[in-house]
């Protein structure tokens, strides 16, 4: 079991009008900052109420979170224990419902869905895979940061109903053409919806001189360009399958779980399944 009297709350701001979420999250677990709250405004703008959503990479939970208060059907998958449990958490504590897997990415459900919503790891790091565990795997996702998003993004579109919507926020510095390239190889009209400029965070000014010897951020510069990618698949075209994505070798901020019961590598834990109001 994990120790949870290491529990932080704080209150945040929502995107949108209404009252601050309070959102609780365990020590290790990627807090919402600028990409998050992006992400969760256009969110907001899908057509919610009734929607079956999948947000991968779920973190705190803040994303599952905003599509729970705006009446969806919502299932969010991590790979962390630490963050399935805080999202769990956050859910319940906010009293609405929603299923907390722990697993790896679209491998963890089954079915298709309306909107499939992720902020994953996104910043090149100095080794090819993602990490097995600590702070660093909700942000580091391969030396070109795409090991995360090229598996959704081959993935997702088969997973869509008709009419379904993907929604991907990263920065440039993991290339946001290629995400828009590879969401249209999969047959969805992909597209930029947003983008905004900000200073370097903590994690980037710390990574800079690196992505600089990559020749991905100019010299003295210390802005990344955040962009919100979205991705319909036609309404017209065939069927979801069931498209898995691979493994991936113990994630990064990403996804967790099977269905029912969570299995890991210490055996099954009690958070996975669904949460509801009392």
């Amino acid at each position: 079991m994990l120790d949870t009297s290491a529990i932080v709350s704080s209150s945040l701001p929502r995107p949108a009008s209404g009252p601050p979420l309070r959102l609780a999250a365990l020590p290790g677990v990627y807090a919402p900052t600028d990409d998050s709250w992006l992400l969760a405004a256009a969110l907001a703008e899908e057509e919610l109420r009734g929607a079956r959503v999948l947000d991968l990479c779920t973190g705190s939970g803040v994303l599952a979170l905003t599509a729970a208060l705006a009446g969806a059907d919502v299932t969010a998958v991590d790979v962390s224990r630490r963050a399935a449990l805080t999202a769990r958490l956050n859910l319940r504590r906010h009293r609405v419902p929603g299923r907390v897997l722990r697993g790896d990415l679209l491998d963890a459900v089954t079915g298709a869905f309306d909107v499939i919503v992720s902020n994953p790891p996104y910043v090149p790091a100095t080794r090819a895979d993602v990490p097995r565990r600590g702070e660093a795997r909700a942000w580091d996702a391969g030396t070109d940061g795409r090991v995360v998003i090229d598996r959704i993004c081959r993935a997702a579109p088969g997973r869509l109903r008709p009419g379904g919507v993907v929604l991907l926020v990263h920065s440039h510095v993991a290339g946001i053409e290629r995400t828009v390239d590879l969401l249209r190889a999969g047959g969805l009209d992909a597209e930029v919806t947003v983008r905004r400029s900000l200073a370097f965070g903590p994690v980037m000014r710390e990574r800079a001189a690196y992505l600089r010897s990559l020749g991905l951020v100019a010299p003295e510069d210390e802005h990344e360009e955040l962009a919100v990618v979205r991705a319909v698949r036609p309404a017209g075209s065939a069927p979801a399958s069931r498209a898995g994505g691979g493994r991936v070798s113990s994630g990064s901020g990403v996804t967790a779980a099977g269905s029912g019961d969570a299995a890991t590598e210490d055996g099954e834990i009690g958070m996975a399944g669904s949460v509801r109001t009392p």
